[in-house]
């Protein structure tokens, strides 16, 4: 009898965690089923990049997910094995990210021979914006926002620090600021540049140039939210036309941190089956066996494998762009 209950606990973990590994599966095949359904009507090829609060670890502590260089080898991955005329269609959700892997897959969208189009269904910021640059064409909900893509170096705005630098006396001046101010130019110089070259052939020569001196030079904090009047007045090639589906396939990334809300509301009436899809609480799942993160959903369901990677416990210490 001691032996059963000494036993009891590891069989409640092993029960625990097969019920989540089924439970997972099921969401895997919900998910695939509503992208297959989606894709098939848009006869296209749509990859959500869909970055939320996430559990890391075995205690499940929150991190903010952003733009990585896992991000980019799959979305490259995944553009590499789309039909050249096929067209691309990108849900974005994110803060931003990485310079270094937001400039990837801006130019593989870019470089793509079919028609490209970005979805903002709520806000795409900083490396996001970079990325939806690259597009034929930027759809905006209804209050939904861009942001600056000035770079951030050590942890600040690249165009404060070389303001005061400028400004202030070189001799009152230490070394270490000096040296972020010459790196700060230079990255200035560089996003001004990538974003030029993401723009060209999609606006004028001159609005590209106006519009990535404007996103870049930090005249704006780097949270400024940029909506579609003002994007548009910019010179972006923006739209307002955000089809039913794609908000449909967001729905199906909730937040699965569990929290507590101020927010309620009561729906007139029920929804049709078709407008409210099986929600699922992950945020996505791995292309091929080998992957590492959970950050994109599903872009031909025959090249997936019923797997799924194992989340990056790494801490989100890295410089964010």
């Amino acid at each position: 009898m001691e032996g059963i209950w000494g036993a009891l606990p590891i069989l409640l973990i092993i029960l625990f965690f097969l019920s989540r590994n089924v439970a997972n599966r099921q969401r895997h095949t919900e998910l695939v089923n509503t992208f297959s359904k989606i894709q098939k009507k848009r006869k296209s090829r749509i990859i959500a990049v869909v970055h939320r609060m996430e559990p890391m670890g075995l205690l499940g502590i929150p991190m903010l997910r952003y733009i990585d260089l896992n991000d980019s080898e799959d979305i490259l991955e995944a553009i590499r094995k789309t039909p050249p005329n096929k067209p691309l269609e990108f849900i974005m959700h994110t803060p931003g990210g990485l310079v270094l892997p937001a400039l990837q897959i801006a130019r593989a969208i870019k470089a793509h021979q079919g028609p490209t189009t970005v979805y903002v269904p709520h806000y795409a910021m900083s490396g996001g914006t970079l990325i939806a640059l690259a597009a034929d064409q930027i759809v905006l909900s209804d209050h939904a926002v861009l942001g600056p893509i000035d770079p951030q170096i050590g942890g600040l705005p690249a165009a404060s620090v070389l303001r005061v630098a400028q400004e202030k006396p070189i001799q009152n001046t230490d070394d270490y600021t000096l040296v972020l101010a010459d790196v700060g130019a230079m990255a200035i110089t560089q996003l001004q540049r990538a974003a030029r070259e993401l723009l060209s052939g999609t606006v004028s020569e001159n609005a590209a140039i106006s519009i990535a001196e404007q996103l870049s030079s930090g005249r704006w904090t780097h949270d400024y939210p940029i909506a579609y009047p003002e994007a548009r007045e910019m010179g972006l090639n923006v739209s307002e036309d955000m089809p039913k589906e794609i908000m449909q396939l967001m729905s199906l990334f909730p937040e699965t941190i569990r929290r507590t809300t101020g927010v309620k509301y009561v729906e007139d009436e029920p929804r049709a089956l078709e407008d409210n899809p099986h929600r699922v609480t992950m945020t996505g799942y791995a292309p091929q066996e080998g992957a590492r993160r959970f950050s994109l959903g599903p872009w031909n369901p025959k090249e997936l494998k019923d797997k799924h990677a194992e989340v990056d416990n790494r801490p989100a210490w890295r410089k964010l762009f």
